[in-house]
């Protein structure tokens, strides 16, 4: 292991990835896809390292980077937020150029996560697995993305997701001003179109204030600097036509993007984190990050109010039951590609053979990308 952005890690490398996981909370970070006519690492490092902060900083806050495996999803009564598996070491099984299997026996909820890191020759893509084994109860859980548009012009970076049929702003207060943190969505505001999100009147710490009652596009990004807001949608269920959901991020002249199986990740969180925190370790210096989660959870509330079931009436799960004689494979694609100048926005992802999806933007412009997207279909 070498030490990466302060954190003792694995690295792994094959001719499209090159990428490092922490042994600490198992964080996948930092990422270099060799796609197009320049590298591109568009996961989030902290503007921090793990020695820099008090020692009684959770884990996830020293080492926050990439991507990481949330169970439970959220605080807990007792434990870290986000569960051991985002703050404990895991164990090491097998470690090869293309491929890593880390494990861990969480003491907060029982039970054993394997994580199974794939590359693939000639895919620009890293295929992730977690494999969960001998854990009883219902539980929230999900893959926490990071991605960084701090490099990015106002509003450059497009945020698109595949059909959803219900979406709302955290009900809850996400940023408390007690805390000095600050928000500026209108809290449990339904929508139906990301591009038309309720905006607070008059936002604290707001230098103009609108008058009236407006909408926000979630779509571009970085926007709204000094707020850190929370939004979830829950996508359309999978047919035979569309057998999978996607989240993508075009980022000046690439596009990043994942596909998920929506029976295991019903829904997808939109952290939306741009200096809206000022006490330690924030200190208003993370900027520009937007987590792209994909999740089974009650937005980032406590694994407790998950288990409230709240969303039923909606045909909403926020858990999933877990048997300890049963093991569960979830799984997550996400890879990248060039895109052409003009590209605009992601407007739909579909399968085009075995080992390959088509991306076709809102400008009309189709590209293709190597990606075997039966992996988070058929875990089999």
């Amino acid at each position: 292991m070498n030490s990466i952005h302060g954190a003792p890690s694995y690295e792994m490398a094959s001719d499209s990835v090159t990428l490092s996981v922490t042994q600490t909370g198992g964080m996948m970070g930092p990422v270099t896809f060799n796609s197009g006519e320049r590298p591109f690492a568009p996961f989030a490092l902290a503007p921090w390292r793990p020695d820099e902060l008090e020692s009684d900083t959770p884990n996830l806050l020293k080492y926050l980077r990439g991507d990481f495996f949330c169970l439970p999803f959220g605080p807990q009564d007792e434990g870290a937020p986000h569960g051991d598996t985002a703050n404990a070491d895991w164990h090491l099984i097998r470690h090869e150029k293309t491929l890593l299997h880390l494990a861990i026996e969480p003491d907060d909820v029982g039970g054993r996560v394997e994580k199974i890191i794939r590359l693939r020759p000639g895919h620009a893509a890293i295929y992730s697995e977690h494999l969960i084994s001998g854990l009883n109860g219902n539980f929230s859980y999900g893959n926490h993305p990071i991605l960084d548009c701090s490099h990015l012009q106002e509003g450059e970076g497009r945020i698109t997701t595949s059909p959803f049929r219900w979406g709302s702003v955290s009900p809850g207060l996400f940023s408390d001003p007690a805390a000095d943190e600050y928000q500026t969505l209108v809290p449990g505001a339904r929508f139906s179109n990301l591009q038309e999100v309720a905006l607070a009147d008059a936002p604290p710490r707001s230098p103009k204030p609108p008058a009236t009652a407006v909408t926000t596009d979630l779509t571009r990004y970085p926007t709204r600097k000094g707020f850190e807001d929370l939004a979830m949608i829950v996508n359309e269920n999978a047919t035979p036509e569309q057998p999978f959901a996607w989240t993508a991020a075009v980022l000046g002249d690439h596009v990043w993007f994942s596909l998920k199986n929506p029976s295991d990740f019903p829904a997808t969180v939109m952290w939306i984190s741009n200096g809206g925190r000022h006490s330690a370790p924030w200190k208003g210096r993370h900027l520009g990050r937007i987590g792209l989660e994909e999740v089974c959870s009650y937005f980032a509330e406590n694994v407790t109010t998950s288990r409230q079931n709240l969303l039923q009436e909606e045909g909403i799960p926020t858990t999933r039951c877990f048997s300890a004689d049963q093991k569960v494979s979830l799984r997550i694609l996400q890879a990248v590609s060039s895109v052409p100048s003009g590209f605009g926005a992601v407007a739909s992802i579909i399968p085009k053979g075995p080992e390959m999806v088509s991306l076709t933007s809102d400008t009309g412009i189709t590209i293709d990308v190597t990606a075997q997207w039966e992996f988070v279909v058929n875990p089999s």
